[in-house]
């Protein structure tokens, strides 16, 4: 009887783990709860991006640069909090004579970088049409990066 027990616990731990490792690393996990956070009044899905802007849209990477060299979307910028006023300095072309939508993107969900870039950028630039990805990298790579 306890043999069994055993067997059972073992069982049920070595299919959990797989299920969570499966709902870790698949490209499109589901989210594990029902009801999502609205947007807040800066932040734009990837939904959004795709629906209203067919994707056409300025990508701003506001992680640290190693993070941006190991993998980021197709064009995006590198504008971080770490090398802010020297990144902005290289980029004030494009974005004085961007006409698209900005999307500042960092690590994750829990991510505020994109939201201090965001906040720096209008404070030196006059830019209004700008946004933080809901989910950050992980929301583009789901989506768009999953083609």
């Amino acid at each position: 009887m306890l043999r069994s027990i055993r067997q059972a616990v073992v069982i049920l731990l070595l299919a959990s783990a797989a299920a969570w490792a499966t709902h870790e690393w698949h490209p499109r996990a589901p989210a594990l709860h029902l009801i999502q956070e609205p947007l807040r009044s800066d932040e734009v899905s990837m939904q959004t991006i795709e629906e209203r802007w067919q994707g056409r849209v300025l990508w701003i990477d506001a992680r640290p640069q190693e993070h941006y060299d190991a993998g980021h979307v197709p064009e995006a910028l590198l504008l971080n909090e770490q090398k802010f006023d020297d990144q902005l300095f290289n980029y004030l072309d494009t974005l004085q004579t961007n006409t698209k939508p900005i999307v500042i993107y960092c690590g994750g969900a829990k991510c505020d970088a994109s939201r201090h870039v965001l906040e720096r950028l209008k404070q030196t630039l006059p830019i209004e049409n700008a946004f933080v990805l809901k989910g950050g990298w992980s929301a583009w790579q789901k989506t768009a990066g999953g083609r």
